[in-house]
């Protein structure tokens, strides 16, 4: 288990367009952290036990957050459903 810190794309210079794009891909990707600490969880053993609950807790907060953002600029699933298409043939092709 190697996690290293991430740091998040500066969004202070992109229009808005783009901060929605990124809005979406923040929220995907915490999504994937939610689920891959859920799956950890179920074989955590020990102290590790703690640590994922934790960090299962924190993405989720994180991820209420950024929901409560995309509504408010009036982001739709069908929205971060297109840029998750859009990733994912990006990583494909």
């Amino acid at each position: 288990m190697i996690d290293g810190y991430i740091k998040e794309k500066n969004i202070e210079n992109l229009d808005e367009r783009e901060k929605e794009i990124e809005l979406i891909k923040n929220i995907i990707m915490t999504k994937n952290e939610i689920k891959n600490a859920n799956k950890n969880f179920e074989y955590a053993q020990d102290e590790l036990v703690d640590y994922y609950i934790y960090q299962i807790k924190a993405n989720q907060a994180k991820l209420n957050y950024l929901i409560r953002l995309a509504k408010i600029k009036g982001i739709t699933v069908d929205m971060i459903n297109d840029i998750k298409y859009r990733l994912l043939n990006e990583e494909v092709g």
